[in-house]
């Protein structure tokens, strides 16, 4: 079992789409940065955090990385987030495919 953290914008409708996307992979879901933060803090168990597009990805990313620096790879599903993998917006499934498949090379 796999366990992604998926960070959407507070009001990002998208994120509950993650929760039965994949069956080998458990969803833990945040809204925004400081949540995405907490999370993480609360559960070790996270392999890889997926930053959703939203206005607030850049700032994710950089909370994490300032944060927490032995934090689990971090996924963006947008293009020009320092310190992040680039994953292909697309449904969660295919999205979910390309980290797993990422996560086991």
């Amino acid at each position: 079992m796999i366990t992604i953290l998926v960070v959407g914008a507070a009001d990002d409708s998208a994120v509950p789409a993650f929760g039965a996307a994949h069956p080998s992979v458990e969803i833990v879901t945040a809204h925004g940065p400081e949540e995405a933060l907490e999370t993480l803090a609360r559960n070790r168990r996270i392999d890889a955090v997926l930053i959703l597009a939203s206005p607030e990805a850049r700032e994710t990313a950089a909370l994490i990385a300032e944060e927490d620096p032995g934090a689990p790879p971090v996924f963006a599903a947008v293009d020009g987030v320092s310190g992040t993998r680039s994953v292909e917006p697309g449904p969660p499934q295919a999205m979910l495919d390309r980290i797993v498949r990422a996560l086991s090379a």
